[in-house]
């Protein structure tokens, strides 16, 4: 396993990250931000506490379980490991700012933006990755990027930032 960003530099990157979006979402007056269930939700609470400390209050913040809304759920998910989902704060008219830790085929964005959709309607999506890897099968674009990075096809990429993680930060395996 090589590691590709270790924990101090994902830190800094999410700050910087989290300054785009202040800046971008004029003071994010009206932003909340929502995980993607797995890597997003841990990403997203740290960007959370970022953006928190630059505006000086907290940003409300939710996750959303995607499994029963990926395009391949029949066929992929056999034994289905479904999350709860968790939106406490009213969605309609709001900025929504969707976070995952990796972005490659964006067909795990589609299924968020239509699992945030069953919550209401959003004044504007927005997405945020701490990782793009390219690999597009949908036209889907980040709006804020902490990192693109360049691993071969089948790679898997690992985003540890819980604070139960042994080691943190992000790592790469490459397929034998």
């Amino acid at each position: 396993m090589r590691e590709l960003m270790d924990a101090e530099a994902a830190m800094r990157t999410l700050k910087r990250v989290a300054s785009e979006v202040v800046e971008a979402t004029g003071g994010a007056k009206d932003l909340a931000i929502v995980g993607i269930r797995r890597g997003g939700v841990d990403v997203a609470d740290v960007l959370a506490g970022h953006v928190g400390a630059e505006i000086d209050g907290p940003v409300p913040t939710g996750a959303i379980d995607i499994a029963l809304y990926r395009d391949d759920a029949a066929t992929a998910l056999p034994d289905p490991k479904i999350g709860p989902s968790s939106i406490p704060f009213e969605v309609d008219g709001r900025d929504v700012l969707i976070v995952d830790d990796v972005l490659q085929t964006g067909r795990t964005i589609r299924a968020a933006i239509e699992c945030l959709l069953d919550y209401g309607r959003p004044r504007r999506i927005w997405l945020a990755v701490l990782l793009d890897r390219g690999g597009r099968e949908l036209p889907i674009a980040a709006d804020f990027v902490g990192k693109t990075v360049d691993v071969p096809k089948g790679a898997r990429i690992d985003v540890r930032l819980a604070e139960a993680a042994d080691a943190k930060g992000a790592f790469v395996e490459e397929s034998a």
